[in-house]
């Protein structure tokens, strides 16, 4: 990543969801307005919302140019800037990407029984992700995040984000995911593959 137009902060990685609120290490990647006002807006939100159980990497670029995506650093663009839930949402789905890759083998797995259940997935955007691999690990991650989102906004504001996720991108894995909930659901069980509920 180039440093020069960044500011740059200090990143840590960390192995296992954070206790209590997080403190993000966030990097702005071109210094522009959009993206500052993004930071900001960011922080708002993981103080009034506890996503501690969910935050399974700190450090995070804010990228206006760039397609949100986990790895090798957690990247957000400044798109949502009007609507905090599709930002929270968003946020949640990259960090789930953290703990599926850190569970590679269980992931593989899991992904190998979606291929029965769903023999065949789109393989390209907008319906699909970037191949059907990726499809298949969208079913999960995008699982995560509905159940994640449910939990911090509540049942209704949730499904009316992932309803416009259905219409946005990914449209068949976020339509799949509200429609075959349970059969979805089942497979990150059985691998161990679903997050500890956080404690009332």
């Amino acid at each position: 990543m180039p440093r020069s137009a960044a500011i740059v902060l200090t990143a840590s990685f960390l192995a296992a969801p954070v206790t209590g609120q997080p403190a993000l290490d966030i990097t702005l990647k071109q210094g522009t307005p959009r993206e500052a006002q993004t930071r900001d807006q960011l922080r708002r939100l993981v103080t009034a919302y506890d996503v501690s159980p969910w935050v399974f990497t700190k450090s995070i670029v804010i990228d206006e140019r760039s397609t949100p995506h986990s790895h090798p650093v957690l990247t957000l663009h400044a798109r949502h800037l009007k609507d905090d839930d599709l930002l929270l949402s968003t946020f949640v789905h990259e960090q789930f990407h953290w703990p599926l890759a850190q569970k590679s083998e269980l992931t593989e797995e899991a992904i190998k029984e979606l291929r029965g259940i769903f023999p065949t997935v789109p393989g390209r955007m907008p319906e699909g992700a970037q191949d059907e691999h990726s499809t298949y690990l969208h079913l999960l991650v995008c699982y995560l995040e509905w159940h994640a989102i449910q939990q911090l906004l509540g049942e209704l504001r949730a499904r009316q984000v992932m309803e416009f996720w259905a219409t946005d991108h990914y449209t068949w894995v976020y339509k799949t995911v509200l429609d075959r909930e349970r059969d979805i659901g089942s497979v990150l069980a059985k691998y161990k593959l679903l997050p500890a509920r956080p404690s009332a």
